[in-house]
């Protein structure tokens, strides 16, 4: 089927209040923070919220359907192999270097590791080991020169530039090395900021020690742990033609946005959980889906929310007036509005939201909505 001939972008904005935590930290231990609007800001990482939003694919998709990130692609490869082929770890070993050495992949310090991260597709690996298999007995008996010819001849590349994962395909791929290999993201997600100015605080904590004795006094261990608490605007938007590029596949391409906008809704960085106990659900979610560009609706918070109470409210609506602000200005109406929120249905912000956005809906039934859209829009892309 032919690939869609325009494009065709959800973006996915979320407000979400976190409590006292620690999400992200930076090089000094304490809350990573930005300055925007002239003011100080909490701030997650891309990577942190991209890291928690691939984790939790890990709880919903079956391990060989997912990717995995890693150095150590040699010896993953080695017990892929050793199973079923009665070949010892060392002749393991050596037909999968011999693989391997087929992507020209820089080496890295330790023998069988790469020099960067590899992020690779477990069905992948699993077909290059394939390649080997049944011939493992009489490959190993070769000499070095000779199980290098022998390797030459399968397609140890191609295996790792088709049959994407559903994590590669969102996520994308760089190998400095082999641009061949390279799988350019669908989906770009931004820091995460607060919404109004934060200060950072401390907290001073005193651990006693259980096994001392009436006669000892004080603590065992003292310290201090940097935190701060904020209502977060998250964005992050997925390119449907990308993504039905680099998985082939309408179905699985909707399958794909409709994973991460839940697995990106419902994450949270996990940075001092137990000692902050952080997780929270969002109080907004906004899916827009437009035919003309990625829209970051940050802006609406330059000038920074700076009511005394509600700021998750004053946040929704602020968000609301700068949609309507682009679309007054730039014309630029999506072709599919979604929207789940927690606020009083008879209250103002509900109100406006409404009028924005649309009828509020719980997630399910956004994601429903949601599907149904972009299952049309590529039917009618193919006609």
């Amino acid at each position: 089927m032919a690939l869609p001939a325009s494009r065709t972008y959800i973006d996915i904005h979320i407000l979400q209040t976190v409590p006292p935590a620690n999400l992200n930290r930076d090089d000094q231990g304490n809350p990573k923070e930005a300055y925007f609007g002239g003011v100080r800001r909490s701030r997650v990482s891309s990577q942190a919220w991209k890291r928690a939003t691939r984790t939790h694919f890990a709880e919903r998709i079956p391990e060989q359907d997912l990717a995995t990130r890693t150095r150590r692609i040699g010896a993953a490869l080695t017990e892929l192999i050793t199973d079923g082929t009665g070949l010892d770890d060392e002749a393991a070993a050596r037909l999968a270097s011999a693989l391997l050495a087929r992507l020209k992949i820089s080496a890295g310090k330790k023998e069988g590791d790469t020099a960067y991260l590899f992020f690779y597709g477990r069905r992948q690996l699993a077909a290059v080991a394939a390649l080997v298999r049944e011939r493992a007995a009489e490959l190993s008996a070769l000499d070095d020169d000779q199980l290098a010819e022998e390797i030459k001849l399968m397609p140890v590349q191609e295996q790792f530039s088709t049959g994407h994962p559903m994590d590669v395909a969102l996520f994308g791929r760089m190998v400095a090395d082999i641009p061949a290999l390279n799988v350019d993201a669908a989906t770009q997600v931004a820091h995460a900021l607060s919404t109004h100015a934060v200060e950072l605080e401390f907290d001073y904590f005193t651990a006693v020690d259980d096994e001392q004795t009436e006669e000892e006094t004080g603590a065992g261990m003292i310290g201090t742990i940097g935190f701060n608490s904020a209502t977060l605007y998250r964005y992050a938007t997925v390119g449907l033609h990308q993504l039905r590029e680099n998985l082939t596949d309408d179905e699985a391409a909707v399958t794909a946005v409709e994973e991460f906008v839940t697995s990106f809704a419902r994450s949270m960085p996990t940075g001092y959980g137990n000692s902050f106990a952080h997780r929270t659900l969002p109080s907004l979610v906004v899916v827009a889906v437009r035919p003309d560009q990625p829209v970051n609706l940050v802006s609406a918070f330059e000038e920074p929310v700076s009511v005394s109470a509600g700021l998750a409210e004053a946040s929704a609506r602020n968000l609301a007036r700068e949609h309507g602000r682009a679309m007054r200005c730039w014309g630029d109406a999506p072709a599919y509005t979604g929207l789940c929120h927690t606020f009083a249905e008879a209250g103002d912000t509900a109100e406006l939201l409404k009028t924005t956005f649309g009828e509020p809906l719980a997630f399910p039934q956004l994601l429903h909505g949601l599907r149904s859209h972009l299952t049309d829009t590529l039917k009618q892309a193919a006609r």
